[in-house]
């Protein structure tokens, strides 16, 4: 079975980070789902006003 995640390595500013893990936490998710969340939402934006993106299935 092919694996659907695909691992990434983040840098970002160390006290920005600690801020929004207190958000993902508040919000009742670890930091990775949090990230994921914004990550759909802005995916969403974007295709709600361009257009669906295309991509490969790789």
């Amino acid at each position: 079975m092919e694996d659907k995640l695909l691992r990434y390595t983040l840098r970002v500013d160390r006290l920005l980070f600690k801020k929004f893990r207190y958000i993902a936490e508040s919000e009742g998710r670890s930091a990775n789902k949090e990230i994921e969340q914004y990550l759909k939402k802005r995916v969403a934006e974007y295709e709600k006003e361009f257009g669906i993106i295309e991509t490969d299935k790789d």
